[in-house]
């Protein structure tokens, strides 16, 4: 195994065959790679790698790091195991979404966060109140998920990684280039799945001989354009694609944020609550630990002894998808027309469309609409009304733009998530060919 000594974009390297990239937080992430209708059949296939969530991690340390968290987030922080990652949750006293994000316990004063907003975290610390140290360092982050994506994660490291259980962590040497990573048992496409993680400079290196040993298995590129299909199908609603965090209400976070916040949607711009979710809402309650202090705690309790609303995936009727198409070709105003595979791209927490029942009841709100190459279906996640979410019951969602011409998509309620793979702490790891050689 040799270096990648061509050019490179941030954290990936940078192919002739990749035309379009993307750009988050001054960063630069492939768009589309291989073909996207390949790309979204690959994690029930084979599987796929992508770098889009690569960026910064976050460290909290100091003895009052537990403390902290705890305060910062509606999950339990005591019964944590070292080694071992969460999905944390923080609120605002609304109870409200700010952040969530993938976090790793290193030990009792020690915890690492990745893809996360910062501004609630920055916010307590800076009451003083915690003796707690924040630093940032610039890391990859490369997903795989798939059947296969344990096989080519042992022969990228020749590891034996079969006994690394769902949620655990481990750091491993990639021989050849003598770079130190870590690999993780986690991902959000409801499936088998792990994430690679190491210093940015690394990166290019790490990506390239991943796909050298993956692709005559299979593995395919996934860039940001396919990126929101598995989270939609998956079961995994995402800050800033399925919703916007509520730290948006403050304006000086909206000043001081990178990310380029857009109000789209048949819901009017300024309706900005339609735009933010409750962990009730997007189906985390069940993460919420009522056993100790966090903001947002008063109001999350509230919601969580008489809940109103839920969240289930809604089918589109693939006529109505047809009509938004060929109304390109008649007199008049055309409709909103649908990027595929996600009908609104790339960051699109702020676009939320009006549900209603079919005799003009709003009952709910759709987001995250995509399609799916493997199950040929085109979906929405729907947090609704609870007396109204009846599996196969139809509804409609308003598509388009405020203000303007808007098209009535007929839609039947579905289980969330919609997907039907062997969930990742479900997955039967014997079934997995080994990749390391002894």
């Amino acid at each position: 195994m040799e270096d990648y000594i061509g050019a490179r974009v941030d954290y990936e390297p940078k192919y002739k065959d990749v035309l379009t990239y993307f750009q988050n937080i001054g960063n630069l992430y492939t768009w589309e790679a291989d073909p996207w209708y390949e790309t979204c059949k690959s994690w029930a296939e084979t599987c796929y790698i992508h770098a889009g969530i690569s960026g910064a991690e976050i460290t909290f340390q100091g003895k009052d790091a537990q403390a902290f968290l705890s305060k910062l987030c509606m999950n339990n922080i005591s019964k944590w195991k070292n080694g071992k990652n969460k999905h944390l949750v923080m609120l605002d006293e609304e109870g409200l979404i700010v952040a969530h994000c993938l976090s790793m316990k290193d030990d009792d004063n020690t915890y690492r966060i990745t893809a996360a907003l910062p501004f609630a975290a920055m916010k307590l610390l800076e009451t003083g109140a915690y003796d707690v140290k924040m630093t940032m360092r610039d890391i990859f982050v490369f997903q795989f998920s798939g059947p296969k994506s344990l096989t080519i994660i042992e022969k990228l490291t020749n590891t034996n990684l079969h006994d690394l259980a769902f949620l655990q962590f481990r750091k491993v040497s990639i021989p050849g280039l003598n770079i130190e990573v870590e690999v993780n048992r986690i991902g959000m496409s409801g499936t088998l799945a792990y994430e690679i993680r190491g210093l940015k400079e690394d990166g290019p290196n790490v990506y390239h001989a991943a796909y050298e040993i993956g692709k005559p298995m299979g593995l395919k590129r996934l860039g940001w354009r396919s990126y929101p299909v598995n989270h939609a199908f998956g079961g995994y609603p995402q800050v800033t694609v399925s919703f916007e965090s509520a730290s948006y209400k403050d304006p000086k976070v909206v000043e001081m944020s990178p990310a380029n916040i857009s109000y789209t949607g048949s819901v009017e711009p300024e309706n900005l609550r339609a735009r933010f979710r409750t962990p009730v809402e997007v189906g985390w309650q069940w993460m919420a630990k009522l056993d100790h202090d966090f903001i947002g705690r008063k109001a999350l309790e509230k919601e969580m002894s008489n809940p109103q609303k839920m969240i289930v995936s809604l089918i589109w009727n693939p006529e109505d998808i047809l009509d938004v198409q060929a109304s390109l070709y008649g007199e008049g105003e055309p409709y909103k027309q649908m990027e595929y595979p996600c009908c609104v791209p790339g960051m699109c927490g702020g676009h939320q469309d009006y549900v209603t029942t079919r005799d003009g009841k709003v009952i709910g709100l759709s987001s995250s609409a995509v399609y799916s190459s493997h199950y040929h279906k085109m979906i929405s996640e729907c947090t609704i009304d609870m007396e109204y979410a009846k599996e196969r019951e139809e509804v409609i969602v308003k598509w388009g733009d405020y203000g303007k011409r808007i098209k009535d998509i007929r839609a039947v309620i579905a289980k969330f998530p919609l997907n039907d793979l062997v969930e990742n702490k479900n997955y039967d790891i014997s079934s997995c060919p080994y990749g390391f050689e002894e």
